[in-house]
């Protein structure tokens, strides 16, 4: 009966694996949408006007060690929502390599898992670096702590170019065929048993950061919860990564950021 069942288990693992990632997005982006822990409203944070309006009266966080985790959490949350789709592929194809290669009585839950896993630390890191950049921003009066978007044109427009200039890039467009080609990222950088599993997804993640860094930072710009520009954001994302013409969105995304950042240059 115990063999029967576990038989049974592998042959729906990659049903298990889909469910788990669409599990793991849906709850990712009903915390977006419920405030991340904030206890602010996601939409009284969302605004189509960009740049945004600058509030009449500006706010600090209070950072301390509890807020410094809530807003580490959201960064984290956040990234899991935009990020996890557009790397399921790889994840998917991880897990089919890794039952193909491994013996009837085993699995890929675990090791997949584990690729898993290391994908999320490697976004975790960002967050942190995030939350940082935020707390110093906000104490330097760019950013406002309760609205979380930028307060100073200036910063705004560097955020657009710096974001156009970085599509661009070389780098941008390496780390974007690592994603784009999940069967050549992993026969290039395969690595065996559980910690190699973390490893590598900890890898694929550095790559994913590689690529979208600097869009991310846009959250800055337009609001770090600001669910018009986090929605937007993740489906180029997504058609970057996913879809045939992906690695041709480049050229007009940058032609737009660039555009958008000398326009907020000009003056009034």
């Amino acid at each position: 009966m115990a063999e029967r069942a576990l038989e049974l288990l592998l042959r729906r693992e990659r049903a298990i694996i889909w469910g788990a990632l669409a599990v793991l997005t849906g709850l990712a982006w009903l915390w977006v949408l419920v405030g991340s822990g904030t206890g602010m409203s996601t939409l009284a944070m969302t605004t189509w006007q960009f740049p945004p309006p600058r509030p009449a009266l500006m706010m600090q966080g209070d950072w301390s060690p509890a807020y410094w985790l809530t807003m580490l959490a959201m960064w984290w949350v956040m990234m899991i929502a935009m990020m996890v789709p557009s790397a399921a592929p790889t994840i998917l194809l991880y897990a089919r390599v890794v039952r193909h290669g491994n013996s009837m009585d085993e699995g890929a839950l675990v090791p997949t898992a584990d690729f898993g896993a290391g994908y999320l630390v490697a976004w975790l890191g960002f967050s942190a670096l995030a939350t940082a950049l935020q707390f110093a921003l906000e104490r330097s009066g760019l950013i406002d702590g309760m609205m979380m978007w930028s307060t100073e044109r200036w910063l705004t427009a560097g955020l657009l170019i710096a974001a156009g200039l970085y599509q661009l890039s070389p780098l941008k467009m390496a780390c974007l065929a690592q994603c784009r080609s999940p069967a050549e990222f992993l026969s290039r950088h395969w690595r065996r048993g559980r910690s190699g599993a973390f490893r590598l997804g900890v890898l694929h993640g550095a790559y994913c950061l590689g690529c979208c860094w600097a869009l991310m930072l846009l959250l800055f710009a337009a609001g770090i919860m600001n669910l018009v520009w986090i929605a937007g954001l993740a489906v180029l994302v997504l058609l970057e990564k996913l879809a045939p013409f992906g690695a041709n969105l480049a050229n007009p995304s940058a032609a737009l950021l660039l555009l958008a950042g000398a326009a907020l240059l000009v003056p009034a």
